[in-house]
């Protein structure tokens, strides 16, 4: 789906699509909660005037697999960002790959004590925040990065991500 999204104060629009996949059998968010979190992360840090995110859903074993061969870690983590790093002169508006993993991403809201749709749309900020460069390695990297996913999530009117709550049971 391609429609203009506001970006605020840097006019022109810029115009987002959404290349979904999924290749798991849990539940997954709405194409169009999915986009709006991506929406809300590039919402005036970016003056592209169009980007293509491709966001992939996949299963533990395939992120595991993800996991090992990029990052080198063993087992399945929550979300990985490949940015695409093209050159400017190129101007193809492909701006990376998120791919989340939904048995981990359902399993950290519930340890988290968080709503699933609310842990869906922090990882996906926190995926699009990291193709837009966005870190988290250095302690002051990650203070930037924790106060920024938690000023988009607020907007987008969920809790802050890094206040953990226990379970109910």
């Amino acid at each position: 789906a391609e429609e203009p999204m506001p970006l605020g104060w840097t006019e022109p629009t810029v115009k987002l699509r959404v290349d979904g996949q999924t290749a798991c059998t849990q539940p997954v968010p709405a194409e169009e909660d999915i986009r709006r979190w991506i929406a809300a992360a590039l919402h005036g840090r970016t003056t592209q005037e169009q980007i293509e995110v491709c966001v992939r859903i996949v299963d533990s074993d395939e992120m595991a697999q993800l996991n090992e061969t990029y990052r080198g870690k063993s087992g399945a983590t929550n979300v990985l960002s490949f940015p695409a790093g093209l050159p400017a002169e190129l101007a193809i508006p492909l701006l990376g790959d998120i791919v989340i993993c939904a048995p981990v991403v359902r399993a950290e809201a519930a340890q988290q004590g968080k709503t699933d749709r609310a842990h869906w749309a922090h990882m996906t900020v926190h995926g699009t925040l990291h193709l837009l460069g966005y870190d988290h390695i250095e302690e002051e990297e990650a203070a930037i990065m924790e106060a920024l996913e938690s000023t988009i999530l607020s907007e987008l009117n969920y809790a802050c991500p890094y206040e953990v709550k226990q379970p109910e049971h």
